[in-house]
């Protein structure tokens, strides 16, 4: 039932472990036209904004924030992402 999917500082791997991805997590809802949006930090050890943009479904988006996988110093700038992103109206 859901309209949407954020994913913040979305766990792509474990930190060093690029060969045990979580990628189709990020696929599953697109599958069922489920729009996918991801706020990843500049230097996340659970997977770099590169990283999640190499894996996202067609039509997903990304957010690149300054940090790493906590949004602790950037929760501001997160959730402004966050409701830029959502639907107006």
């Amino acid at each position: 039932g859901a309209s949407a999917v954020v994913a913040l500082s979305f766990p792509l791997h474990p930190p060093g472990r690029p060969d045990r991805s979580r990628a189709p997590e990020l696929a599953t809802p697109a599958v069922h036209g489920i729009p996918v949006h991801v706020v990843q930090g500049r230097t996340d050890p659970f997977g770099t904004p590169d990283e999640v943009r190499a894996v996202l479904p067609v039509g997903a988006t990304l957010d690149v924030v300054t940090g790493a996988h906590s949004i602790g110093g950037s929760a501001r700038a997160v959730a402004a992402l966050v409701v830029q992103r959502l639907p107006s109206g």
